[in-house]
């Protein structure tokens, strides 16, 4: 990249460019954190999380010091949560190893959970203004467009978008890496033709002097996401519903569901499953089918509101009680019922 274009760019950030609150203070906490919410989740959303999670946690000592479940509790719908489990580990690993402080090298920032190379490179350059580049999908497309690059986001071609930013890198890296983010943002559009009205770059690049900005990136072809039907149980005994605990490992790991199981059971089907596990039962209510979307998976899921005559398991818990729990994005519209139901 030109000079006279990182200084285009630099103009167009002090101009235009967003007020984000974890901008204001940019304390190598404050970017980690806002940076590990941040992805694969859209910034308004993350925005209130954020200050509750400051709010609760105002330093990685209060993080490394709190429990998983008060962690995964307050990241309660944000999803993703491995994010919030592998911030937990890394605030201890922190507090232990580094006093603290978080690292301003890359070997020490990758090693450990949660951070990758995006990761430690946006760290690294907005809290520490080291010259790095934190490339994402916003940043190859404005590259792709720019100098109309015939691949799509692979390895060599990622190589060559960061070669070409960090040609010229001023010592402002920070700004200058999130000047780029808010171009793509904002500007360098990716659904939809691209404000290149706006665009600092509209007189030096390729893709807008050919009239083909839509053209680029070129991309990979999309995987099918895998479809499963899921039945879910709400038994209820006077108040009180079960709640389990999943796995410490895979998908939505250490939050707390209702119990279910991976099949679309019927009326009668579920009569039977009753039945055949000897649980004495007054009522069966079906409620209505939810679908939950992952980035890899799709849940179809039909749900059975079922009053028990006895507790048959040690996990019935006070409906009352239920916001204390961590739950799944997938499974709080039927904590709502319960608890709406309950008053």
């Amino acid at each position: 990249m030109k000079k006279e274009d990182v200084n285009s760019l630099l103009s167009f950030y002090q101009e235009r460019g967003r007020e984000l609150p974890w901008r204001s203070d940019p304390t190598p906490y404050h970017v980690y954190l806002s940076e590990i919410m941040l992805q694969q989740t859209r910034v308004e959303a993350v925005k209130p999380y954020y200050f509750r999670f400051l709010s609760s946690f105002p330093s990685i000592a209060s993080l490394s010091s709190a429990s998983e479940e008060e962690v995964l509790k307050l990241w309660e719908g944000l999803g993703y949560y491995s994010r919030a489990r592998n911030l937990h580990k890394a605030s201890k690993i922190i507090q232990e190893k580094y006093g603290g402080i978080i690292p301003s090298e890359e070997k020490e920032l990758c090693s450990l959970p949660g951070i990758g190379t995006y990761t430690s490179h946006a760290i690294l350059s907005i809290a520490y203004q080291k010259p790095y580049i934190a490339l994402d999908g916003n940043l190859f497309r404005i590259y792709a467009r720019l100098t109309q690059e015939e691949s799509p986001f692979e390895e060599k071609a990622k190589k060559r978008a960061e070669d070409f930013y960090l040609e010229n890198i001023p010592s402002r890296a920070g700004d200058y890496n999130q000047a780029l983010m808010d171009l793509g943002e904002l500007v360098c559009l990716p659904n939809g033709a691209p404000l290149c009205e706006k665009c600092p770059f509209s007189s030096s690049c390729l893709s807008h002097q050919n009239s083909c900005e839509q053209s680029y990136p070129k991309q990979l072809p999309k995987k099918e996401k895998r479809e499963v039907s899921l039945t879910v149980f709400l038994f209820i005994y006077q108040g009180e519903v079960i709640l389990k605990k999943r796995e410490e490992k895979g998908l939505l790991a250490s939050l707390y569901e209702f119990p279910n199981i991976e099949q679309e059971l019927s009326l009668d089907e579920v009569k039977s499953l009753l039945e055949k596990n000897n649980i004495p039962y007054s009522s069966i209510q079906k409620e209505k089918n939810k679908r939950h979307v992952f980035t890899h998976l799709i849940w179809n899921m039909s749900c059975y509101r079922i009053e028990v005559k006895k507790k048959f398991s040690s996990s019935f818990r006070k409906i009352s009680t239920l916001a204390s729990y961590p739950l799944p994005t997938a499974f709080l519209s039927y904590r709502t019922l319960l608890e709406k139901n309950d008053r």
